[in-house]
């Protein structure tokens, strides 16, 4: 392909890209899967990279992320991102209609639109191409985040040039659908990390992350609720939301045109009753009167526009009885306070468990036993008590107070300096964090020993055959042959008998062993170092190439590499400090895991596959696409997007697009399964 074909080629998948990314995003009517999408996608960037030229800065693929920006500068507003007034009361909705009547006296529309709980920012576009994002900020200026606004899927990036409108801003609602929040907190979980409260929270932190590539991960998403420029083609703010959607951006439709305050009314109401039911948290109604000419005329106050209000629904709460409150311990030592309550119906669920997050929580409620407690479930999810009612209290209560031992082993529990959070210290012995480690070491995005999973570790735990993630690899047939666990499901009362017969058993050492080609940068994240998460572990391991060189870098050396900052480097100091984790390492070496990048898989060379170009289509099981992709290059082969007559394998997973089999069947190119790629690498040495 010469540069004339790939310009043109560019241009193609970048127009059909950001149209499926327009249906799917915004009109929810996707005409494609999201494996051919993304076979789109890696096409253009892999064209883009051999033909740099002709990279735009609003290509689509700047969506997937990947560059770090340090700061984010204040930027002034071009036009300011006012408040406005809130109210929590239909009598002072009345007064505000009131108010309203009498400064127009003629008729007038509102338009009733829902209030997004997220970040607000505003959007400035040039001949119809984003050129920045910015947040709220305190109205005057924010901060500039566009790095990070174009990973969001559902704002556009390059639009029809609008004529008469060469240049005009939009505003929106940056926010973090359920799914998404719940999905970002089990991984935070999973990790032994704090949680986010709730979407919001989620979604200002993930604005402000330094690497765009990790925003993308968030799958973020953005209503847009309006549009300043000069000269717009509309003179009131229902034609606007209308145009705005004709431009290509996600509006909702969930909004009303209303002649009068009682029309108003019935739209809350409606609002109000299905916001259980809505992807994302909304908090309110946001109330704006219509026409253009009558916002000028109703003006400002020193805060607010007086031709707009916000109509702020009350969280829903239920009252019920503390029962208990019990401890749970992390696979990092973290020990988290949960209320066991009362059954309470909240936002049509059942409530009985509330994390208390910590110490400090609990002692700001002033927490007594037998407590009559109010629980809100925070941004409508996660259930919280956010409340004690004293009256209700009985006199012979006594104030809950945190435990200073662990509640598994006993032991004296650490607070460190800074921390929100109480450790147990007896990492070695205490056991949920032997079973929270040894699972996180196992995990599919670590080392993904899946065999073992489904309770299967806990019963070699308690059968004694392992006890930290070294021993997983000293185990022999004869360990787990015959052993056998009565399982009772919570929610059936039904039990069944876990055993480990020739087939698992054969499994279990068949993973493990294959866990011995799993990349630097994944074990170095499955050692459970606490507060190391799977970005930070891969940025580390290709900073410092071996462990090695990590284990003796100080806490200096550490904080120079990006996003590390004084929490992670101490946890790394603290960890490879530890003589018992030390140990656990050199056993881990000499069972032949990989803890250099510059290792390969049982190779002492990286010329195996050498002059061997590989295409990847589906999913696979063993490792990602990525990894595989890592491993064919570490091998010295080639990965192309496409199948043509110079393509030597197509390595094949489930639900391999249907085109490129038939593409390399028709030019006769062998056909590949995961595990028969590792074959060939291995009977290449």
């Amino acid at each position: 392909m010469n540069a004339e074909e790939a310009r043109k080629r560019i241009e193609e998948l970048s127009g059909k890209i950001n149209d499926h990314n327009y249906r799917y995003y915004v009109l929810t009517d996707p005409v494609i899967s999201d494996f051919e999408f993304d076979q789109l996608v890696e096409e253009l960037i892999s064209l883009e990279k051999r033909f740099p030229q002709f990279l735009d800065k609003n290509s689509p693929s700047q969506r997937v992320g990947g560059q770090i920006t340090k700061k984010f500068p204040a930027v002034k507003h071009k036009y300011p991102m006012l408040s406005l007034s809130n109210t929590y009361s239909r009598e002072e909705l009345n007064a505000f209609d009131q108010r309203v009547r009498k400064a127009l006296d003629e008729s007038y529309e509102y338009v009733c639109e829902l209030k997004f709980d997220g970040v607000a920012i505003g959007l400035t576009y040039r001949q119809g191409e984003l050129q920045r994002g910015v947040t709220r900020g305190d109205g005057v200026q924010g901060d500039e985040i566009t790095t990070n606004i174009k990973t969001i899927p559902s704002i556009p990036l390059k639009l029809e040039p609008i004529k008469d409108v060469p240049e005009f801003e939009v505003r929106g609602e940056v926010y973090m659908p359920h799914k998404s929040f719940m999905q970002l907190n089990k991984a935070k979980e999973d990790k032994g990390e704090a949680i986010f409260a709730n979407p919001r929270n989620a979604a200002a932190g993930s604005l402000k992350l330094q690497d765009s590539a990790l925003v993308a991960r968030r799958h973020l998403d953005c209503f847009i609720y309006g549009v300043l420029g000069e000269d717009l083609p509309f003179d009131n703010h229902w034609d606007s939301l209308s145009t705005l959607k004709k431009w290509g951006f996600k509006v909702s439709d969930r909004a009303a045109k209303c002649t009068g305050i009682e029309e108003v009314f019935r739209f809350i109401t409606n609002i109000e009753a299905d916001r259980g039911h809505l992807p994302f948290d909304i908090d309110g109604v946001v109330i704006k009167v219509n026409s253009y000419r009558q916002q000028e005329k109703l003006g400002y106050t020193s805060k607010f526009p007086r031709w707009a209000i916000s109509y702020k629904f009350q969280a829903e709460r239920g009252l019920t009885k503390l029962i208990d409150v019990v401890y749970q311990v992390g696979r990092t030592g973290a020990v988290t306070p949960v209320a066991v309550l009362e059954p309470v119906t909240i936002a049509g669920s059942t409530v009985r468990r509330a994390s208390l997050y910590n110490q400090d929580r609990m002692e700001e409620l002033g927490l007594h036993k037998k407590d009559s407690v109010y629980v809100e479930k925070g941004g409508d999810i996660i259930p919280k008590i956010v409340g004690v009612d004293k009256s209700l209290r009985p006199a012979d209560a006594s104030p809950v107070r945190f435990v200073e031992n662990c509640p598994e082993c006993g032991t004296s529990l650490n607070r460190d300096h800074g921390e929100a959070a109480h450790y147990c210290p007896n990492s070695g012995e205490c056991p949920p964090q032997i079973q929270g480690r040894i699972e996180h070491f196992i995990s599919r995005r670590a080392m993904n020993i899946d065999s073992l999973g489904q309770g299967k570790t806990e019963l070699l735990i308690r059968k004694g055959k392992i006890s930290n993630i070294a021993d997983l690899y000293d185990l022999s047939h004869d360990d787990l042959i015959g052993l056998e666990k009565t399982i009772t499901d919570p929610q059936t009362g039904k039990s069944r008998t876990l055993s480990f017969r020739e087939k698992t058993v054969s499994n279990i050492l068949d993973a493990i062993r294959a866990s011995k080609e799993v990349l630097f940068e994944r074990v170095l994240y499955a050692l459970g170092v606490r507060h190391l998460g799977e970005t930070m572990a891969r940025k580390l391991a290709r900073h410092f190439g071996n462990i090695d060189n990590l284990m003796r870098a100080g806490r200096e050396e550490l904080l120079q590499v990006d996003d590390v900052g004084d929490k992670v480097a101490s946890s790394i100091v603290a960890h490879f400090n530890d003589p018992e984790n030390r140990a656990i390492l050199d056993r881990l070496r000499k069972a032949g895991l990989i803890f250099s990048c510059e290792e390969t898989p049982a190779s002492s060379s990286k010329d195996n596959l050498s002059g061997m170009a590989f295409v990847i289509s589906g999913v696979f099981h063993q490792h990602s696409r990525d990894e595989i992709r890592q491993r064919i290059e570490n091998f010295g082969g080639e990965v192309k997007s496409s199948v043509s007559s110079k393509t030597d394998y197509l390595v094949a997973g489930e639900n391999m697009g249907p085109e490129k089999r038939k593409k390399a069947e028709a030019l006769g190119v062998p056909v590949i399964s995961e595990e028969e790629l590792l074959n060939m690498m291995n009977s290449i040495l």
